[in-house]
């Protein structure tokens, strides 16, 4: 059998993906929709919000160091994914996000990759603050192709070409990116938003951090600051066993396909778009944000 072969065989045994109001999500969240959407938000919940492969695990990582004042040892109690429970995941026979999110100990940080229409009401009734994390279209895109080949329990993404067009079409888990940066940048006009880009953070890693840090309204000192810095810098993230997902199996995750935590660069789109996948994605980009003063940096 050819690779290609294999690829298919592989691709055909992959979870399809549900719907819920025209937004494409896991079936098992559409199965537990109705439990999640009846999740109950407490008025000190902080919630981490990021379309898929914007960043998540990293601000996941500043957040928690931050809420422990820089103590690497606490930040190692357990897998990321474990100590931010992800409210829409379900995933039976495991505990869902859900019950994970209703054993924890309040003030509890939880995490969404939810567009706003399809956020629990109780979030907005209780006036909770919330953290989101935005990236350019075109990085998004590199890191969620790479990451639908290696992960088993969302659709093979095909070819290079055929994910192009399935992204742009907003046919992906949790829609389409462009709605989803844009429904979260409004929402910051009326509700406790902090907004950050991915961009800025890789920039400025310190200044973005201290962004964070008062959003959360704590007070550390330089020393702690630098070295949130040093330990949220991909390179020791890339090491570190509690956020590389080294421990989830290999019938969830193949990382010797792509790692999950593959390069965190800016721009690296340009080593997978072609010239005219460029111009054509660039003139369709620009009809679909049109009506929104959100602007991305492609490149650093």
């Amino acid at each position: 059998m050819s690779k290609n072969q294999g690829e298919d065989v592989k691709a055909k045994e992959r979870p399809e993906l549900g719907q819920v109001d025209g937004i494409l999500l896991p079936k098992t969240t559409c199965e537990e929709w109705t439990r999640i959407q009846s999740f109950q938000a407490k008025p000190d919940d902080l919630l981490i919000c990021t379309y898929p492969k914007a960043g998540t695990t990293w601000i996941q990582e500043i957040v928690d160091m931050i809420e422990h004042e820089g103590d690497v040892e606490k930040c190692q109690r357990a897998p990321v994914h474990h100590r931010h429970p992800f409210i829409e995941w379900a995933r039976p026979p495991q505990p869902s996000g859900v019950d994970q999110a209703d054993a924890m100990p309040s003030p509890r940080i939880l995490k969404t990759h939810l567009p706003v229409q399809l956020l629990p009401r109780s979030f907005w009734e209780q006036n909770c603050k919330f953290l989101y994390v935005a990236r350019n279209a075109k990085d998004c895109m590199v890191s969620y192709f790479h990451f639908q080949r290696m992960s088993k329990v969302i659709p093979h993404p095909g070819t290079w070409p055929e994910y192009f067009e399935t992204f742009m079409a907003g046919k992906v888990g949790w829609g389409p990116w462009y709605d989803h940066v844009k429904g979260w940048w409004k929402t910051k006009d009326t509700q406790r938003v902090l907004y950050l880009f991915y961009e800025d953070i890789k920039k400025d890693p310190k200044r973005e951090i201290q962004k964070v840090m008062q959003f959360m309204g704590k007070q550390l000192d330089e020393a702690t600051l630098d070295k949130i810095v040093y330990h949220t810098s991909f390179d020791v993230m890339k090491d570190n066993p509690m956020v590389n997902r080294a421990g989830v199996p290999l019938s969830v995750m193949d990382q010797s396909i792509s790692p999950f935590m593959r390069k965190g660069t800016v721009g690296d789109w340009k080593n997978h778009f072609t010239v005219a996948q460029n111009e054509r994605f660039n003139e369709d980009y620009r009809r679909k944000m049109a009506d929104t003063t959100l602007t991305f940096c492609m490149e650093l």
